[in-house]
């Protein structure tokens, strides 16, 4: 029996490598170049699910993923929060001090400033964080280390120089599991989610009143987000997820009042949430 596969975007090691293998152990992680590669790799029947990181707790949203979403014809099926921990990687037989440069993406070495300069250890920027663990196996220099996840350093033969170095202790990303086919269903013990998109009327206060039925309804909205759509100032989509499932009667009456105020309501997934969404909040 084939094992089924989960495409990610990044290469063997990233940290949504990381969130494959903790939230869908019974998958294969296929990397892929980009966030639309792995998006078709799931619309042509090449993975069974995409892993997509959509926010971060430090750096805010993933740029171009929440256009990406609606066009997808892809579903939300479940997030996944990742704790995102930060090694020094460095050859065999390297030690701490042996090391001059760190090299990894710009947003990983933001976060360990801190640490960086109390060694001495000049930032080198990388394309991504595997490949940066990667580039300092292939070239064995002992002066140069890598930080990323130490599931990077197990693909490469590397060995943490330091565990845990980030500045941020709370640092977070939250990804979506994306599939083919919508699962609506409610399962698991936990609270469901759900998420879409809207466009609201053109009238005065039209995004107020929309809302308006979410705080009389008790509906807790987690996120709300704004964005250009069509590429013009004037039409503005909304990006939601909410706490209930579409069927509860409180979510089905505010989505109703919803759709008074609205042009247009896309619906991207019903799914549990992650047990560690009440931790992160």
């Amino acid at each position: 029996m084939t094992t089924p596969r989960i495409a990610y975007q990044g290469e063997p090691g990233a940290y949504s490598h990381q969130a494959c293998v903790e939230a869908r152990p019974d998958h294969d992680p296929m990397p892929c170049s980009t966030f639309e590669d792995a998006i078709e790799a799931v619309r042509t029947g090449a993975a069974e699910l995409a892993m997509l990181p959509v926010e971060n707790s430090t750096y805010g949203r993933v740029a171009d993923i929440h256009r990406l979403l609606p066009e997808s014809g892809l579903h939300i099926v479940g997030e996944a929060f990742v704790r995102v921990h930060i090694s020094l990687l460095g050859v065999p037989g390297t030690r701490i001090e042996n090391v001059t440069r760190a090299q990894s993406h710009t947003v990983l070495l933001g976060q360990c400033r801190t640490f960086l300069r109390a060694n001495g250890i000049e930032p080198v920027t990388g394309a991504d964080t595997a490949g940066s663990a990667a580039h300092v196996a292939r070239v064995s220099d002992p002066s140069l280390a890598a930080l990323a996840s130490e599931l990077a350093g197990e693909i490469y033969g590397l060995v943490p120089l330091a565990r845990e170095i980030e500045d941020q202790t709370t640092n977070t990303t939250r990804f979506l599991v994306m599939a083919r086919q919508a699962d609506l269903s409610r399962r698991g013990a936990g609270p469901m989610m759900t998420t879409f998109v809207f466009r609201v009327r053109n009238i005065p206060a039209a995004l107020y009143k929309a809302l308006g039925g979410f705080a009389t309804n008790g509906v807790n909205m987690t996120k709300l987000e704004s964005y250009m759509a069509g590429g013009n100032f004037t039409a503005t989509q909304f990006h939601a997820d909410i706490e209930g499932h579409p069927d509860d009667r409180s979510v089905r009456l505010a989505l109703e009042e919803l759709d008074y105020f609205t042009s247009k309501i896309t619906l991207l997934g019903v799914y549990p949430a992650d047990p560690r969404r009440a931790r992160e909040g």
